[in-house]
């Protein structure tokens, strides 16, 4: 997970001081910044990385299983067999939810809550997570530092 930098300066031009113009220059002085390069903090967004991906994969197959259904695709077909076979596995037992007469209505109520449900279930973990992983201090460290 990535972070915008909130500081618009560049890197590589020193901070410029406002000063009275009787006082000497300093010698200059240039900062960086500096994100802490701890392993934990590494580890944890690689974790919630990876299971924002795979809620996020989830609930793009169910997504296009409902599209297929929907559209009129031939159940024969390979592709369409594949995919409905990996939403059959990844529907979280919400296949038979609603029973509405129309075929592809009950795959857009079954599917898409299930498709909601990964990913509100990707979120509220990658949440608690960095929340009970990280201090408080720790969720996004960043820091300045001189260099003469």
């Amino acid at each position: 997970m990535t972070y915008p930098d909130r500081d618009r300066r560049p890197v590589d031009r020193p901070t410029e001081v406002l000063r009275p113009a009787t006082e000497p220059a300093p010698a200059r002085v240039s900062e960086e910044v500096v994100e802490r390069g701890d392993g934990r903090v590494r580890a944890v967004r690689v974790v919630c990385a990876v299971i924002d991906l795979v809620c996020w994969l989830f609930a793009i197959v169910l997504a296009v299983h409902i599209f297929l259904v929907i559209a009129g695709a031939n159940p024969a077909n390979g592709f369409a067999r594949l995919v409905e076979s990996w939403s059959a596995g990844v529907s979280l037992g919400l296949r038979d939810l609603f029973t509405p007469e129309h075929v592809g209505l009950r795959t857009l109520l079954n599917d898409g809550l299930a498709a909601v449900l990964w990913l509100v279930l990707g979120a509220v973990l990658t949440n608690v997570i960095t929340r009970v992983a990280l201090p408080a201090g720790e969720r996004r460290l960043w820091y300045r530092r001189s260099v003469r």
